[in-house]
């Protein structure tokens, strides 16, 4: 899958970025939230940069995962266009702000999941390290969807059977760039 990801073309990723910010707009979620975290694309993964645009124009905050420590946790940086950038140990960019500004997972409304892999009842598979299992463990064992709300961002080809580990936090939603996934009844 992340080869196949790895191979879509910079239009490829563009065009689905565009039709990733339509899908998200049917998604009465996305609209009522004002703290909603991202990613930043890498390997092939579909680009969230015209949605952030048109979550920004509405007013909405847009956030970034950063990397917290040794013990493979997030937290969520403020992003703007204008925000300073560095790659983390894996290469993914995080913005630059000062710790203060970090928020935690709790306090966002909705996050935006890049996955390697899904299944329609919103298992995923992630890039291996747990850092987002980890991250929204709180949300184990309740009600689902509840804050945040969790969507996975995928390509329509990473659709697969996928095994869940006990640990494994699914997301409420899958968008693709062909379709919006409710996962949970």
């Amino acid at each position: 899958m992340r080869s196949r990801r790895a191979a879509t073309s910079t239009a490829e990723r563009a065009v689905a970025g565009e039709a990733m910010a339509a899908r998200l707009s049917e998604l009465p979620a996305l609209g009522a939230a004002s703290a909603v975290a991202g990613y930043g694309a890498v390997g092939g993964e579909v680009p969230l940069s015209h949605l952030a645009k048109v979550c920004l124009a509405r007013g909405q905050r847009w956030y970034l995962p950063t990397l917290v420590g040794e013990h493979g946790f997030m937290r969520f940086a403020p992003w703007h266009p204008a925000s300073p950038m560095a790659p983390n140990r894996y290469a993914i960019p995080e913005p630059v702000v000062p710790e203060s500004s970090l928020i935690d997972g709790p306090d966002l409304d909705l996050v935006l999941v890049p996955l390697v892999a899904f299944d329609r009842q919103g298992r995923r598979l992630g890039s291996g390290g747990g850092f987002y299992d980890r991250t929204f463990a709180f949300l184990a064992g309740c009600r689902r969807p509840s804050r945040p709300v969790l969507v996975g961002i995928a390509w329509a080809f990473q659709e697969a059977a996928v095994d869940a580990e006990p640990w494994d936090i699914p997301v409420d939603w899958i968008a693709t760039e062909r379709e919006l996934i409710r996962c949970h009844a």
